[in-house]
C-alpha cells in the first residue's frame, strides 16, 4: 500500500474534518459526521469518466457511497472487530425466512403415493409435456430505470412486434434488436424446451401459442420478451413418467402450502390503514429519513394480535437495493396493497412459527451475526477501508475520507465493483446523519459539463486545424 504522503499526492485533494466555528455550505455537496465533500473535488473525480452520464442521480449516488465508505472506514479504525455495530438487523430477514421454512415443513404434509394408473390418466388428461421450439427477442430495462424509461422500452418492443406482425423477418429483427447475447445472434432461436425449463411468465406465454404465432410483449425478471413459436412436439408418457410424478407432487405441496398460508392470513385478518400507501411511497424516496418514535410506531397494517409498523417497513426497505425502492415509489395502489399484505403475511407466519417453538436458538443468531461481521470486514478489506494509512498527527476523519476517495476512484476506473452496504448504511448514518445539498449536486453537474465541453471543443478545433495528409 502506498504510504499516506503518496496517497494524498495521487488523490489530489483532502476530504478533511471540519474545523471549529460556523461552516459555510458554499461549494459543499455532502457532509456526514466530521467529513465534508466539496463540489470541486467531485468534479475532479467525475470529469474524466466520459462514459458515465453527467446527471444528478449519478452525482448523488457517488456522494452517498463516499459517505458510507468514509463512515465505515472510521468505525473499523476505532473498532477493528465491529463489535460495536448491532448486526442482528442484517440477518433478521434470513432468520425469519428460516422460521417460515421450518413451520412449512412441520405442518404441511402431502400424500406422496401416486398409483401408476392415476399418474397415466392425469398425464393423458392434461397433456402437459409438449416440447416447444421457439425464438424470442429480449429487451432489458436500464439499471434503476425510472417509470419513463420502462415505458420507453415497452413502446419500442411494441413497435418491433407490429413490424413482425406486418411480415418482417422475426430472425432479422432478433439479430438487430435482441439483447440476449446467446440467442440474439442466432435469430432469437432458443432451441427446444419443456415446461419447467423457462421462467413462469415466459413459459405460460409460449405454451399458449400455436406454431407461427407471435406473443404479446411478455415481462419476466429478465426484461421484456417477444416470443415466436416455431414448432410443438409431444413427448410420450414413458419418457416423462418420473419428471411428471415429481411435478404432481410439487403441485400437491404448493396447494397445501397455499391453503395453510391462506388459513393463517384469514385468522389474522390484516387490514391496511388509511393513508398507508402514501406513507410507503414517500418513505421509499428517502429510506434514511429520521423519524420520531410516534411516526416509527404508526401502524401500516393491523392484524389480530399485532401490526406492521412504519419501522418494520423501514427495516425491510433499508435492506433493498435502490432499484427496489424506485419501484415502490412509482408503484400502483394495488401493488402497494399487495406489498403491505405480504409484509403482514410474513409477520403472521413468523408469529405462528414462534408459537410452535420454532424460534432460532441464540447460537444460530450469533453464528449468522459472526458470519455477517466477517463478510463486512472482508468487503472493507477488498475496497481498501480496513487498514488506514494515517499520518502522524493527522485526524482519523481525514485518513478515512482519503480511503473512501481512493475506493471511489477505483470504482469509477473499473478496477473494483461498487459494494452497497445495505442495512449497515442506515446504522452508520443513524449515528452521523448524512446531508446532501441540492445546490452542490447542481454545481458538480455544471462543472463536469463545462470541462467536458471544453475538451470536446478543443478536440474539434484540433481536428479542423490539422491539414489533410497527401500522397
Amino acid at each position: 500500500m502506498k504510504n499516506w504522503r503518496n496517497a494524498a499526492a495521487v488523490a489530489g485533494l483532502v476530504l478533511a474534518a471540519a474545523c471549529g466555528g460556523q461552516e459555510s455550505e458554499e461549494g459543499l455537496v455532502a457532509r456526514v459526521g466530521d467529513h465534508r465533500l466539496r463540489a470541486n473535488d467531485l468534479v475532479q473525480l467525475l470529469a474524466d469518466h466520459e462514459d458515465l452520464p453527467n446527471d444528478i442521480a449519478l452525482v448523488r449516488a457517488v456522494a452517498e457511497l463516499w459517505a458510507d465508505y468514509a463512515l465505515l472506514a472510521e468505525v473499523i479504525a476505532r473498532d477493528s472487530t465491529l463489535k460495536g455495530l448491532n448486526l442482528e438487523p442484517l440477518v433478521r430477514q434470513q432468520l425469519d425466512q428460516e422460521m417460515i421454512f421450518l413451520l412449512r415443513d412441520s405442518v404441511i404434509q402431502v400424500d406422496t403415493l401416486i398409483a401408476e394408473e392415476e399418474l397415466r390418466e392425469t398425464y393423458e388428461r392434461e397433456s402437459p409435456d409438449s416440447e416447444l421450439r421457439a425464438s424470442h427477442i429480449l429487451m432489458t430495462y436500464p439499471e434503476q430505470a425510472s417509470q419513463g424509461q420502462r415505458d420507453s422500452v415497452m413502446a419500442e418492443m411494441q413497435g418491433i412486434r407490429q413490424r413482425a406482425l406486418a411480415g418482417e423477418s422475426f430472425a432479422t429483427l432478433a439479430r438487430r434488436y435482441s439483447q440476449d447475447p446467446g440467442s440474439g445472434p442466432q435469430g432469437g432461436d432458443l432451441g427446444t424446451f419443456a415446461r419447467g425449463d423457462m421462467v413462469r411468465p415466459f413459459e405460460d406465454a409460449a405454451f399458449a401459442l400455436q406454431p407461427g404465432e407471435i406473443s404479446q410483449v411478455v415481462e419476466s425478471p429478465y426484461g421484456l420478451h417477444l416470443i415466436r413459436l416455431e414448432s410443438r412436439s409431444a413427448q410420450g408418457f414413458d419418457q416423462v413418467r418420473d419428471q411428471f410424478r415429481l411435478r404432481l407432487l410439487n403441485q400437491r405441496f404448493l396447494q397445501a402450502e397455499s391453503a395453510f398460508v391462506a388459513g393463517v392470513e384469514e385468522r389474522g385478518d390484516p387490514q391496511i390503514a388509511d393513508g398507508a400507501g402514501e406513507v410507503v411511497k414517500e418513505l421509499a424516496k428517502d429510506p434514511s429519513a429520521r423519524l420520531s418514535r410516534r411516526a416509527s410506531d404508526r401502524a401500516l397494517v393491523r392484524y389480530a394480535g399485532g401490526a406492521v409498523t412504519v419501522q418494520d417497513y423501514m427495516d425491510v426497505l433499508q435492506g433493498q437495493q435502490g432499484s427496489f425502492r424506485d419501484q415502490v415509489a412509482s408503484a400502483s395502489e394495488e401493488q402497494i396493497s399487495n406489498f403491505l399484505r405480504g409484509l403482514a403475511q410474513r409477520e403472521l407466519l413468523v408469529a405462528e412459527a414462534a408459537r410452535g417453538g420454532l424460534s432460532p436458538s441464540r447460537e444460530r443468531v450469533d453464528s449468522l451475526v459472526t458470519e455477517a461481521r466477517e463478510q463486512l470486514l472482508a468487503v472493507a478489506a477488498d475496497i481498501g477501508l480496513r487498514s488506514l494509512d494515517q499520518a502522524p498527527g493527522e485526524s482519523l476523519a481525514t485518513a478515512a475520507g482519503r480511503a473512501a476517495r481512493r475506493a471511489i476512484t477505483d470504482i469509477l476506473a473499473g478496477a473494483t465493483d461498487p459494494v452497497p452496504l445495505g442495512p449497515i448504511t442506515y446504522q452508520l448514518r443513524s449515528r452521523h446523519p448524512l446531508t446532501i445539498l441540492e445546490t452542490g449536486l447542481g454545481e458538480v453537474v455544471i462543472g463536469v459539463g463545462q470541462i467536458r465541453a471544453v475538451r470536446a471543443s478543443s478536440g474539434s478545433d484540433t481536428a479542423q486545424s490539422d491539414p489533410p495528409s497527401g500522397n
